[in-house]
């Protein structure tokens, strides 16, 4: 494990190895993920697809630095994940010398990739349970975690992988459950992605419905309903049995087809 400073902050980072020919893949964490929340996952897909992999906690998440005062003038504006996609990551991936990622992110993670393919060229992007604009299930559900935040042992289970639970809870709650997120949307940001792109939604997800991985599709066909030229190369996996984390609920379904997807890049 190592911290990488950027723009003054500093990042956890893990590095996994693997060919030095083929473009890293890059692990973009969920809403309240971080290095250790991945898991032994990233391990698993680079070492499936001989890749080498970089996996961060964003910051006020895992052992990155934390936010100060992040319930008050430190709190998350509305388009934070556009900061991390067009700021951050960029200058990330620029201290690593990493120039064309496949990006595989997860929830907060897979807009972040997405908004991130839309501005610069990756490889390619592996969008999981991503959020392209805000739903009332979404809100409920994060309505819910508050309330197990502050009566159950959710906050000792999550201080495992937090260095600062509170700072890492509290900027994701905040922001989603705040009225200017309510018109959160990246539906026009999409349109302009043109990497391969392969996006999985699990029927049981409680954060997010098909809705999301059904408005995706839609940018990437004409208006006659066929695949536009734009992104001859996207795919969608929908997966039954499968909530929010589909590489946790359906591990080998997932990793087989990021592996295929990754395998078919040139």
């Amino acid at each position: 494990m190592e911290k990488i400073l950027v723009h003054g902050v500093s990042l956890e980072c893990q590095r996994i190895s693997g060919s030095a020919a083929l473009a890293p893949i890059v692990f973009l964490h969920e809403g309240l993920g971080s290095v250790a929340m991945w898991r032994d996952f990233p391990a698993q897909v680079c070492a499936a697809t001989g890749r080498a992999g970089i996996v961060y906690s964003r910051r006020g998440y895992g052992q990155s630095d934390p936010v100060p005062d992040v319930r008050g003038a430190g709190r998350l504006r509305a388009d934070y994940m556009h900061h991390e996609a067009w700021q951050v990551l960029p200058a990330l991936l620029a201290q690593c010398g990493v120039e064309r990622p496949v990006l595989l992110g997860h929830s907060d993670g897979a807009t972040i990739a997405l908004l991130y393919a839309s501005r610069f060229a990756p490889s390619a992007c592996i969008a999981m349970a991503p959020h392209l604009f805000v739903e009332a299930l979404s809100l409920r559900s994060i309505a819910a975690a508050r309330t197990a935040y502050e009566t159950t042992d959710l906050r000792s289970k999550l201080s495992r992988y937090h260095a600062n639970v509170d700072c890492a809870f509290w900027q994701w709650n905040d922001v989603w459950l705040s009225e200017a997120f309510a018109s959160f949307n990246i539906e026009q940001a999409c349109q302009t992605i043109r990497c391969p792109l392969l996006g999985i939604q699990g029927h049981d997800d409680a954060y997010g419905t098909m809705a999301q991985l059904d408005a995706l599709r839609s940018h990437f066909l004409d208006e006659k309903g066929l695949e536009a030229h734009k992104n001859p190369r996207e795919q969608l996996l929908k997966l039954e049995q499968c909530g929010h984390s589909p590489h946790r609920d359906q591990p080998e379904k997932v990793t087989q087809a990021v592996t295929q997807f990754v395998q078919s890049l040139p």
